[in-house]
């Protein structure tokens, strides 16, 4: 058997189609890999050691912009058309992104979208006639379609929604690239493309040298890039046309490449819109190319946009300026986009935001050119413009963006053993477009309190497209139940937040039941609610549960005392470093992201440890009910030989008392690398009280390489409540198959637990294959485990946590596992509910 560290898996072809069919993406015959795409993976040449596990994401195509995959979203049909305004809904969803694959509005007629929490977007004019897109995202669980049609010939068609789970402002993708790339250090960069697991892959040209023939591309690009085909979108450079019509790029990229000749395409990834563009064909003022591009940035409903190709405009390295790119630069400044990507330099450049004729402006393009994927260095001229932020000459690296629906953040990673690095946000120039609004949310969005108890939540309201205002709050609850905000209206700057507390009181002796809690906001003409699903149980079962997928209030140096001057606690998904053994874990224990010292990996190990002090993290607030409480979590604190008993992970529960239910220290001359760790503490001591858990993490002696991490924490009361229902028949899960086990579940009142436990074991060979997810009775679907994130090991023991409150509790729960690659069979030994 192939050692897993050293698998290769690449999908192309037809292969490729088959995983998009099974993740929900639809597959046009213009975006389906031709016969060529073959040659990008030939069969004679072996891959080299990867831990990317990659999916392929779609071509693109002339007739269709396609919106890639992202963890944490589903794809569904919708099936909207007509005259009459409807509702495009996804239960559960935080938001929802509509994939037309019909617009033709004719005269004046518009057609208007608008999120049951907030956003609105109106289509007018004739920019999508003959265009597959999909648009911004728009918050809430439905999207009102509102067609205004006078003219019989105006139609629309919703063919698909994707909907996401987490909130919009966490929903985070990651892209990274570099150009002029193989070249001496391309395995290195390659490395850097394994360890940051993008999205997706940009390339800005000059790919394979000396003249990009397919040959070239079959070698040092296929052995070290290679593996990210199936979600690479390049760019071709100068030396790709010393090919005669950059064959050996078209023929190795395939479809991925765009039309053959042209070069250019766009394609979306969250709310970013990526537009590749071909600086070795005509840019001129009413070329194919211009004309082009403006159509699809008319066409564009994304607030965020990026463009990329080889030459760049502005340059202080060895190449001049590559004027003949303005009249592209000023197509995407009038439409407002945000980034320029180019390489063809050999080096790193940062530019302030500019026009296309070299002023500074706050609505400018900012221009990173990154010609460091591998290939030698040239020098940098003396002379520093105004314009120009950084620069280096010395260092092979990538740009990695972290992009939001409304920001992006830019990080230059260097190869190991470079120290340069340079990172920085930006705010999207058309964030928040649209009429003025406000959005609605409340965490948790789900509480469980025995009679006789309270609890809380967070109600949270975020301006959009520039509103300013008070809004009004008022909450509803059923008998015997007592619902009180605090305060009762909260007043929102433009662009900014405000919140309020939601208490909770349970009356003694309500019977057990799920209820539904709704908060309404109205300001004016507007008015927005967000609900919280409250179980009334007798003391049992779960009581907090998070496995920090979602932002649920953790807040970092609570008393403002923190001392740490790096690696202070965050939430996200960890990147992870080794020094003599890896300290920092690049894995989450369920899901993608943790509570972390520092996630980044940065220049090396010690980049965004502990240093200089203390760093904190508290929990929200937890309300437990009388009886035996149970405190759960996975943890991990690592550190080098540097280390002393002065350095420390403490995790205390804080109520009317303190307790430290974990403590661990450091060993002087040990050691100590990365592993996760169960704690389970008995919180009896604080029956009936609300408490806050506290996660303390010093680096207090001389400076010592000091990493810890969090996961899956929870709370789980003993008592009348906490039925478990579980499967043990053993199933088998075919290579590229689907396998599902059931149970029934009986005699539990209304609906299902937000805390509800699911428990799984697989056998199999690697488990980042397998995608893992519960269905319920009325067939809604749970996603428990995503593949591949990044784990690299052999079999999946799953105990998480899902928000099932919206599901009748009795009837067939099924577990479904998805063998999702090629190579390896398994076994599902066994799953369990606990209610």
């Amino acid at each position: 058997m192939i050692r897993h560290e050293h698998r290769r898996r690449l999908l192309a072809g037809a292969t490729g189609v088959v995983m998009l069919a099974a993740l929900g993406t639809t597959i046009t015959p213009a975006q389906a890999m031709p016969a060529s795409a073959a040659l990008a993976v030939p069969q004679q040449e072996a891959a080299p050691p990867q831990k990317a596990v990659l999916r392929d994401q779609a071509a693109p195509a002339t007739n269709a912009v396609p919106q890639l995959a992202e963890a944490g979203a589903t794809v569904t049909a919708a099936g909207a058309s007509g005259t009459t305004a409807r509702d495009v809904c996804s239960s559960g969803a935080a938001w929802l992104r509509l994939r037309f694959t019909r617009l033709d509005l004719r005269g004046k007629d518009s057609l208007k979208l608008t999120g049951s929490r907030g956003g609105t977007f109106r289509f007018t004019g004739a920019h999508w006639r003959d265009r597959g897109f999909t648009t911004r995202a728009f918050q809430g669980d439905c999207v009102k379609v509102e067609p205004r049609f006078a003219d019989p010939a105006s139609v629309y068609a919703v063919e698909s929604v994707q909907a996401g789970t987490r909130p919009l402002a966490s929903a985070e993708v990651v892209v990274a690239g570099a150009g002029d790339i193989c070249g001496s250090a391309c395995a290195e960069t390659g490395k850097l493309l394994t360890s940051i697991n993008p999205a997706a892959v940009f390339t800005t040209g000059d790919n394979a040298y000396e003249s990009g023939t397919l040959s070239e591309y079959r070698g040092a690009y296929h052995r070290t890039w290679g593996p990210f085909f199936g979600k690479t979108y390049p760019t071709p450079g100068n030396h790709e046309y010393e090919t005669s019509g950059a064959s050996g790029y078209f023929d190795y990229f395939g479809a991925r490449a765009g039309v053959r000749g042209q070069g250019y395409y766009s394609w979306d990834i969250g709310d970013w819109h990526f537009i590749a563009l071909n600086s070795n064909v005509s840019m001129a003022t009413g070329s194919a190319q211009e004309q082009w591009l403006r159509q699809d940035l008319a066409a564009n409903t994304k607030p965020c946009t990026a463009a990329y190709l080889h030459h760049p405009l502005y340059n202080v390295g060895r190449h001049s300026p590559s004027t003949g790119t303005r009249p592209l630069w000023k197509a995407l400044y009038d439409a407002k986009a945000d980034l320029m990507l180019a390489g063809h330099d050999h080096n790193y450049q940062r530019w302030a935001p500019q026009d296309h004729q070299g002023a500074a402006k706050a609505d400018g393009v900012r221009e990173i050119l990154v010609g460091t994927g591998g290939r030698s260095f040239y020098p940098l001229g003396s002379g520093n413009p105004a314009n120009l932020q950084v620069k280096n000459a010395n260092t092979h690296g990538v740009l990695k963006l972290t992009l939001s629906a409304e920001s992006y953040r830019f990080d230059f990673v260097p190869i190991a053993g470079r120290t340069f690095t340079d990172s920085g946000t930006q705010r999207c120039h058309k964030a928040g477009t649209g009429d003025p609004d406000f959005a609605m949310s409340a965490d948790p969005a789900a509480l469980s309190v025995a009679p006789g108890a309270s609890g809380s939540a967070t109600v949270a309201l975020a301006s959009t497209n520039g509103f300013a205002g008070t809004a009004r709050l008022s909450a509803s609850a059923p008998s015997g139940i007592t619902a009180t905000l605090s305060p009762s209206s909260v007043t929102l700057p433009s662009g900014g937040t405000a919140s309020a507390r939601l208490d909770v009181a349970v009356a003694q002796g309500l019977p057990p039941g799920t209820h539904t809690l709704t908060v309404t906001g109205a300001s004016g003409s507007l008015s927005h609610s967000t609900q919280v699903r409250l179980t009334v149980g007798t003391g049992g079962g779960p009581v907090f549960a998070d496995d920090f997928e979602q932002d649920r209030g953790w807040q970092v140096n609570p008393a403002g005392t923190d001392t740490a001057t790096s690696g202070r606690w965050e939430r996200g998904d960890p990147e992870e470093t080794a020094e003599s053994g890896v300290k920092q874990l690049g894995t989450a224990v369920s899901g993608t992201n943790t509570l972390v010292t520092g996630r980044l990996a940065g220049s090396g190990p010690g980049a965004n440890d502990v240093d200089g002090g203390l760093t904190s993290v508290r929990s929200p607030a937890i309300t437990l009910p009388s009886g035996t409480s149970t405190l759960k979590l996975s943890h991990t604190f690592s550190h080098r030989d540097n280390s002393s008993a002065a350095d420390f992970l403490r995790v205390k529960v804080i109520g009317s008392t303190t307790a430290t239910v974990l403590e661990r220290k450091g060993t002087a001359g040990t050691d100590l690398d990365g592993a996760w760790t169960s704690l389970t503490a008995d919180l009896s001591a604080f029956a009936g009280q609300t408490v806050r858990i506290l996660v303390e993490t010093a680096d207090a002696d001389t400076a010592s390489l000091i990493e810890a991490a969090i996961d899956d924490v929870s709370v789980t009361a003993s008592g009348a409540g906490g039925a478990t229902f579980g499967n043990d028949a053993d199933v088998p899960v075919a290579d590229q198959g689907s396998a599902e086990s059931a149970v029934e579940v009986t005699g539990q009142p209304g609906n299902a637990p937000a805390a509800l436990r699911v428990k799984a074991q697989v056998t199999h060979p690697y488990r980042g294959d397998l995608a893992v997810e519960v269905v319920a009775p009325d067939n809604r679907i749970f996603p428990v485990k995503a593949p591949h994130t990044k784990q690299d090991g052999t079999d999946l023991a799953l105990d998480t946590i899902v928000d099932a409150s919206a599901v009748v509790a009795d009837g067939t729960w099924r577990l479904r596992v998805k063998d999702t690659l090629a190579q390896d069979n398994g076994v599902l030994t066994g799953w369990s509910l606990t209610f």
